[in-house]
C-alpha cells in the first residue's frame, strides 16, 4: 500500500492536472466508480488503477495493474468533492488520421472545459464520433472536462488541427452554427456534414464563417438572444441527425 503523498506514482497523478504534462506523459486520469469501469471496457489502454480498499472493491479489473493507498494519500489525488476512492490513468487516444467518417463536429475556440465536455457526451450519444478542436479549445482530457464527458471520451476519436488543415484532414462540407443562419427548421440537411459550434463569447471565428458551406441558426424567442454553446451544439446535433 502507497502510504506516502511523495511517492513517484503520486506525484505522477498530480501532475496530470496540467495541460502540459497531460500532453507530455500522453496520459489522463478519470476518477469515480462508473468512469474506470468505463474505462477498463473502452478501447483505450489503463495504465494503472488507484485506489482505497474500499474504492478498488467496487471496481471490475480486467488485469490492470492496481495500486492500493491510504485514505489519505488519495485525497490529495482526488478532483471531486466526495471522493469514491478510485480512478485511473488512462493513456490519451492517438488521433485516427485521415478522418473517414460522414458526419464530425467542429469546436473552434470553445473555451469552457464543462461545455466541451457536454459536447463530446451529446456528439457520443448522437453517433458522431469524429470531434475536432480549433483555436484555443479547452482540453477535453482535463478533469472537468472529462467529468463532464460522462465517458463520451472514451466513445469518440478526437484531434486537434488548423485552420489552413482543416478542408484536408476534416473533408466534409462545414455547417457553422451563428445567429444569422438560416432557420434549422427549414434546412435540408446534406448527406455529410461537419458542424461548426464556436467559441461561447465570440462565435465561430471569421475564417471559419468565410469557408462555411452552410450556416444555421435556432430561433429564438422572448428578446433572448444566444445559448449555451453546449445546449446550442446538443440542440443542432440531434436536429441534423433527424432531419
Amino acid at each position: 500500500m502507497i502510504t506516502s503523498k511523495s511517492n513517484a506514482l503520486i506525484k505522477r497523478i498530480r501532475s496530470l492536472s496540467d495541460k502540459k504534462f497531460r500532453d507530455e506523459f500522453g496520459l489522463f486520469v478519470v476518477e469515480g466508480v462508473k468512469s474506470v469501469n468505463e474505462a477498463i471496457n473502452s478501447s483505450l489502454e489503463v495504465s494503472v488503477i488507484v485506489g482505497t480498499e474500499k474504492g478498488l472493491s467496487a471496481i471490475s479489473s480486467g488485469g490492470e495493474k492496481i495500486e492500493q493507498v491510504s485514505e489519505e494519500v488519495f485525497l490529495s489525488i482526488s478532483g471531486e468533492k466526495s471522493p469514491q476512492g478510485v480512478l485511473a490513468v488512462v493513456n490519451k487516444p492517438k488521433a485516427i488520421s485521415p478522418f473517414s467518417g460522414n458526419r464530425a463536429i467542429l469546436l473552434d475556440g470553445v473555451s469552457d472545459p464543462a461545455n466541451v465536455g457536454a459536447i463530446i457526451r451529446t456528439a457520443a450519444a448522437v453517433g458522431i464520433t469524429g470531434v475536432f478542436a480549433v483555436g484555443s479549445c479547452a482540453d477535453p482530457f482535463s478533469p472537468k472536462s472529462v467529468r463532464a464527458s460522462m465517458g463520451g471520451i472514451f466513445k469518440i476519436n478526437y484531434r486537434e488541427t488548423e485552420y489552413s488543415k482543416i478542408s484536408e484532414e476534416i473533408g466534409l462540407p462545414l455547417i457553422v452554427a451563428d445567429m444569422g443562419g438560416e432557420n434549422i427548421f427549414n434546412f435540408s440537411v446534406p448527406e455529410k456534414f461537419c458542424l461548426v459550434i464556436g467559441n461561447e463569447g465570440k462565435g465561430v471565428s471569421q475564417t471559419l464563417k468565410s469557408n462555411a458551406d452552410y450556416t444555421v441558426s435556432i430561433p429564438m424567442e422572448n428578446g433572448v438572444e444566444s445559448l449555451n454553446a453546449a445546449v446550442s451544439a446538443g440542440i443542432l446535433m440531434y436536429l441534423l441527425k433527424n432531419s
